[in-house]
């Protein structure tokens, strides 16, 4: 399986989006990352995701909500936890 998930930051009040075949193994990468992007921030957490069968697919989905502003990222992420808050 293929996935494509977001993380939010508190402290930053920022978003990351992302693919990985091991959601879990990823945070934990990103929370001990040197990375330039979520490096430094230790309050990722997993607040969207979802499943493929194909990582051309995941990819696709994947590069789409890295277009979306701020408030589309916030309507699907509101959507998808049935109209709960985006945010751990």
């Amino acid at each position: 399986m293929y996935y494509v998930y977001i993380l939010y930051s508190l402290s930053r009040d920022v978003y990351y989006k992302g693919f990985s075949e091991n959601v879990d193994k990823r945070l934990i990468y990103h929370l001990s990352s040197t990375g330039k992007y979520t490096s430094g921030t230790e309050d990722w957490g997993v607040v969207y995701v979802q499943k493929f069968t194909s990582k051309s697919l995941a990819l696709i989905e994947e590069k789409r909500l890295k277009r979306l502003n701020r408030t589309s990222i916030e309507k699907l992420i509101k959507e998808q936890n049935g109209g709960l808050s985006s945010r751990p």
